[in-house]
């Protein structure tokens, strides 16, 4: 239990820094790729403590994203649509990490203020589900 406290106290703080860069109004190309940075890194603790809270909490083992994205489905911590959403969530951070592409980055960045909020809802039931 004390893995999924500290994964979890990690995306809450992932969260923070993504949302602090995400009230930038007009950001620049800089600010845009901090953005984009930011949704990397907090995509990372977020999948990663929704897989500690499924192991502990839920006994369930995934190790891929994708999966622990499907199992969060199966144990209803993500509806349906959340999971596909967050499905495309894991494409844009697969693209992000790999290439870089001006038009590309665009695209994703216009994407950015609905997985804040989404990751606002995944975070609070994670924490709701391991708290009993």
């Amino acid at each position: 239990m004390e893995r999924v406290i500290q994964r979890l106290d990690m995306a809450r703080k992932a969260l923070g820094t993504f949302e602090e860069v995400m009230r930038i109004e007009s950001p620049s190309s800089i600010e845009r790729d901090a953005a984009i940075q930011r949704f990397e890194y907090t995509f990372e603790a977020m999948w990663k403590a929704a897989k500690q809270v499924l192991l502990d909490i839920e006994g369930v083992d995934v190790a891929s994203p994708k999966g622990v994205i499907r199992s969060c489905r199966e144990v209803q911590l993500l509806n349906e649509e959340e999971a596909i959403d967050a499905l495309q969530m894991v494409d844009d951070r697969n693209l992000t990490v790999h290439t870089y592409n001006e038009a590309l980055s665009l695209e994703i960045y216009s994407r950015l203020p609905s997985y804040v909020s989404f990751f606002r809802i995944w975070l609070q039931r994670l924490q709701e589900r391991s708290n009993g």
